[in-house]
């Protein structure tokens, strides 16, 4: 009897257990996971599906930049209301997006189930509206100059062609230079507004408008003050190509500067009340007489509307994503790749001449020396900033590594085989986060000794080892006897050691349209368009021939607050 009760016990356990078991298993039946390849790396995601419906989206893995938190949202809503994977990609993200529906479609299709996709009804149109002030691009510039005109107290709308705020800013890495500032003097850099100048005039081959230069010199370290008070992290110091000080600021540990200023930016924007529109692109400047009145506007449904508007702001960036252009004003660059995202396709140049605005510079375009040459991706200035050297398929050093970015992308361009490596160590890597952005992505190729690095990244085994010996020696003795480098912060002797291949890319449209000191629009017979004004990359004239690194940053930050004071004062 008493085993008879045992194994009835046993089956009641066991039949628990499996009821368990099942009751888990039906849950999870309806969770399928899939993978997708992002812009920096793998995206996992979790999709539930129940009666034939997509139910929930959750991202259970994403090396993604934070500012892309807006479009996986977007994205995933998209997905989910329609009940469809197949959707558009959205402007300004591509990578990321197709990553999101990449994976979500892998999900669906090891599911098995078909979906029946549902009409979701078109989006309100905007209709048209009058305003202070219109913003016409929502990068740095765009940003900086809505907080001033809206911190002015008049009313600003902000508009943005692409589904992301932010811009090339995101992607910016470097720093942003600036001189004089209270963040140099506690860490004992001596600095001036007139070094800063003759060095970016110097980096610009005196092509610049000096007074636009000063201007970005003086401004530039109430500029960073301002910027702090946001909420934007510029703590950390370094040393970018042309620079004869360490002036780039930059988050703690060398972070990328772009998006956590953009970031800082944005929220400030939101909390003071601008007006931002994503998914309007300015078509048209609106006239009257003399004087400009505001944009017609298209949404990505293709409904148009008007913007008038006292004044308006052209902060749309430059063309370096505008391969036609980029050809036209200089046709060598033909087939290059870019560094820039995908919204930098100079909307600005016909906006500006449709209402007679001169133009200064735009054959001068940049060529930055440091892309991937796996996927595009900018490495940063700072990874050569904080000690990495050049080397070529000899394993020998080419350049010194810090000269502006026109003489190392040269130099590369001579190379055998058209192949170049980042070389560095641990040191290196430690000494600057945004390095991790790139080993996430995959780009990374590492070793634990220099002969076994030599060999994974196909050069010179005996060379590389002798290369990095004498450059060790150089830091050693603050002598760089071959190239003339002067900032030379770290011996190569950390392993584990690491290759970059890098290749130049288009990278920075100097030129653009014409403005005076005030950021006011300059038409072909020198007198100021009423009612434009435009800062950033859209314009020309403050990096001549060659723009240094840390330059736009500065650019962006103070001549879009000089163009949101200025514009404000006129609207009042």
């Amino acid at each position: 009897m008493k085993i008879f009760k045992q194994v009835v016990v046993f089956l009641l356990l066991t039949f628990l257990m499996i009821s368990l078991v099942s009751c888990k298993d039906s849950k999870d039946s309806n969770v399928f996971t899939g993978e997708g390849k992002g812009k920096n790396g793998t995206i996992k995601v979790e999709v539930t599906i129940e009666n034939n419906e997509i139910q929930k989206i959750d991202v259970v893995e994403n090396h993604e930049s934070e500012f892309t938190k807006d479009v996986f949202t977007k994205v995933i809503n998209s997905i989910v209301a329609q009940n469809n994977p197949d959707i558009d990609v959205l402007s300004g993200a591509t990578w990321t997006s197709e990553g999101i529906i990449t994976a979500v479609k892998n999900a669906v299709d090891k599911s098995g189930i078909k979906l029946t996709p549902k009409v979701v009804a078109d989006d309100a149109k905007f209709e048209d509206v009058t305003t202070d002030i219109v913003v016409v691009g929502a990068g740095g510039a765009g940003l900086s100059a809505s907080i001033a005109a809206k911190n002015s107290g008049v009313n600003v709308i902000l508009v943005e062609k692409t589904a992301v705020v932010g811009g090339n800013t995101n992607y910016a890495t470097g720093g942003l230079n600036a001189a004089e500032t209270k963040v140099q003097k506690e860490k004992g850099i001596e600095d001036s507004v007139e070094l800063f100048v003759e060095d970016t005039m110097k980096g610009g081959k005196y092509l610049n408008n000096e007074e636009l230069v000063k201007v970005l010199a003086e401004k530039s370290a109430e500029t960073v003050d301002w910027l702090i008070e946001m909420g934007a992290d510029l703590t950390d110091v370094g040393r970018l190509g042309g620079a004869s000080v360490d002036r780039a600021h930059r988050p703690t540990g060398g972070a990328a500067v772009g998006s956590n200023v953009a970031k800082a930016l944005e929220k400030k924007a939101r909390e003071v009340g601008v007006d931002i529109r994503v998914d309007n692109k300015a078509v048209e400047l609106l006239k009257n007489d003399d004087r400009i009145t505001g944009i017609k506007v298209r949404d990505s449904k293709g409904h148009e509307y008007s913007i008038n508007a006292k004044v308006v702001i052209l902060t749309t960036g430059g063309f370096g994503a505008n391969q036609d252009l980029v050809v036209k004003y200089k046709p060598e660059l033909k087939g290059f790749g870019t560094t820039n995202q995908p919204g930098a396709t100079g909307d600005a140049i016909g906006l500006g001449e449709s209402v007679n605005a001169d133009f200064v510079d735009l054959e001068q375009i940049q060529i930055h020396p440091t892309a991937s040459s796996v996927n595009g991706e900018l490495i940063t200035e700072a990874v050569r900033g904080n000690g990495a050297i050049l080397v070529n398929i000899n394993g020998e050093r080419f350049i010194n590594e810090l000269q502006t970015r026109d003489v190392v992308s040269a130099a590369e361009l001579k190379q055998p085989e058209e192949r170049v490596y980042l070389v560095f160590d641990q040191n290196v890597r430690d000494s600057l986060k945004a390095i991790e952005k790139y080993s996430k992505a995959g780009l990374l190729i590492e070793s634990e000794t220099l002969e076994d690095l030599a060999k994974k990244i196909n050069v010179n085994e005996e060379n590389l080892v002798k290369t990095v010996a004498k450059y060790n020696g150089f830091v050693s003795n603050k002598n760089d006897v071959d190239f003339g480098r002067t900032s030379m912060t770290t011996e190569l002797n950390k392993a584990p050691y690491y290759a970059l291949g890098v290749w130049p890319a288009v990278h920075h449209t100097m030129g653009g349209i014409k403005i005076n000191t005030n950021a006011q629009v300059i038409d072909k017979d020198g007198n100021v368009i009423k009612g434009l004004y435009a800062a950033g990359e859209v314009t020309g004239g403050v990096h001549g021939a060659n723009r240094l690194g840390g330059n736009a940053m500065a650019d962006i930050t103070i001549f879009g607050r000089i163009a949101g004071l200025n514009a404000a004062k006129e609207v009042k």
